[in-house]
């Protein structure tokens, strides 16, 4: 069963955060000091990644708690910049417990062009995401990211910010994770089709097959 980081030792979530850091800077989702990355302490709390600082370079002292309302409560650094976004995601999902904000390269790239990645591929698309919606633009760190986000948080798990990044969020920071790795797959995939000149979407007698199948592999993931 998905193990809920509500409940997990604040140390345990510490050390998440800055390995899943690590992870996504070495995949250069996370160039810089730019990204960020949250958890659920509790159901007043949130950890979270500090400002400035490059993701690769992150100690587990660097992390900073806040509450649902923005507030700093602890932390000798200041927290992301981009803590807006964070917050309406949870504060809209009670179900869940983490979120990555980074830019994929390519998924990054279709943000920048306008374009949504809502063209069902591959059968991985559907199974895994389903439709990743196109976010309008917003100025980073201001009030507007979250409120270009809100349309689509209720109904999707990974979202592209036009001419910014994506978002991706889960019951678990590992599954925050592989959406966002999901993301840059499914867009590199839709790339090079596009490239090839012959891209054939799923029909919709065959997406209906692959809905019936992601129910029974939640099932049994869960």
């Amino acid at each position: 069963m998905i193990e809920e980081c509500i409940g997990r030792p604040e140390v345990e979530l510490r050390r998440e955060l800055v390995q899943f850091g690590r992870w996504l800077s070495r995949l250069g989702f996370m160039p810089g000091t730019s990204g960020n990355l949250s958890v659920r302490l509790d159901q007043e709390r949130l950890l979270v990644t500090p400002t400035g600082m490059s993701k690769y370079l992150m100690r587990p002292s660097d992390m900073v708690i806040v509450d649902l309302e923005g507030r700093q409560l602890a932390g000798s650094r200041k927290v992301t910049s981009e803590l807006s976004m964070h917050l309406a995601v949870y504060q809209m999902r009670a179900d869940i417990e983490a979120v990555v904000h980074s830019h994929p390269p390519i998924a990054t790239a279709f943000a920048c062009a306008g374009r949504a990645l809502d063209e069902m591929l591959c059968q991985e698309a559907v199974m895994t995401l389903g439709s990743v919606p196109l976010a309008q633009y917003a100025t980073t760190g201001t009030d507007e990211v979250a409120a270009s986000l809100r349309p689509f948080i209720p109904h999707h798990t990974a979202i592209l910010m036009a001419n910014h990044g994506a978002v991706a969020y889960g019951p678990t920071l590992t599954d925050a994770f592989l959406k966002m790795e999901t993301v840059e797959h499914l867009a590199h995939i839709r790339l090079v089709a596009h490239q090839l000149g012959s891209s054939q979407t799923l029909s919709d007698h065959q997406l209906d097959d692959l809905l019936r199948a992601r129910q029974k592999y939640l099932r049994n993931a869960t």
